[in-house]
């Protein structure tokens, strides 16, 4: 939390800010609302996002009926301290509508790198599934060893593709590397996540 920009927002007179929220992993945004200072008090006490509603004319907590809550992470403003940036981790879908966010077309709007966030969430689906449905669920019956070696087997071919001087092979051969690799870290109850951590504390 960005405290000492959160302590000088700029409030207009109606007190009512707009508020973006953004998955915290997947860099998606999921929704808009407005808070007031009391929203905003209510968010970083109860870790639930809360919004002022314009129809309701109170605090209403996202998911407060559906039980889609958005779990609170961070909350920052930009530079005119006249918006607010709200990262969370949502508890289901976000729109009432059911869609993951309030932007529909989801995949013509979300950065490129939040499908590797979308493609862990079809591994976890269907690790424990009839090995018969998907390559995926086959993977998982067989075993971490299995996993480890196709790892192994397409970091050798990546390697390869790149020494022959192959782009496209390199890509597709990167392509295999990076499924088998996130295969292995869901097998080990680890997400891409996890080592992005690793990765962020070394820079530092």
């Amino acid at each position: 939390m960005n405290n000492d920009k959160i302590k000088t927002l700029s409030w207009p007179d109606n007190q009512l800010l707009p508020a973006i929220v953004q998955h915290a992993i997947s860099g998606k945004v999921l929704m808009q609302g407005y808070m007031n200072p009391e929203a905003l008090e209510h968010t970083l006490q109860s870790g639930n996002v809360t919004f002022y509603s314009r129809s309701k004319q109170r605090l209403w907590t996202k998911g407060e009926n559906s039980g889609n809550t958005l779990k609170l992470v961070s909350v920052d403003s930009d530079c005119d301290a006249d918006s607010i940036l709200v990262l969370a981790l949502p508890q289901g879908p976000t729109c009432h509508v059911g869609t993951e966010t309030c932007w529909h077309d989801n995949s013509a709007n979300s950065p490129q790198l939040a499908f590797l966030y979308d493609l862990e969430q079809v591994i976890k689906s269907r690790q424990g599934a009839d090995p018969a449905s998907s390559y995926t669920a086959s993977l998982f019956a067989k075993g971490v060893k299995r996993i480890a070696q196709k790892v192994g087997e397409e970091g050798v071919e990546s390697a390869l593709a790149a020494m022959a001087g192959d782009k496209e092979e390199l890509a597709n051969e990167a392509a295999d590397l990076i499924f088998h690799l996130l295969v292995l870290l869901r097998s080990q109850q680890l997400e891409l996540n996890d080592v992005i951590k690793v990765l962020q504390q070394r820079h530092q």
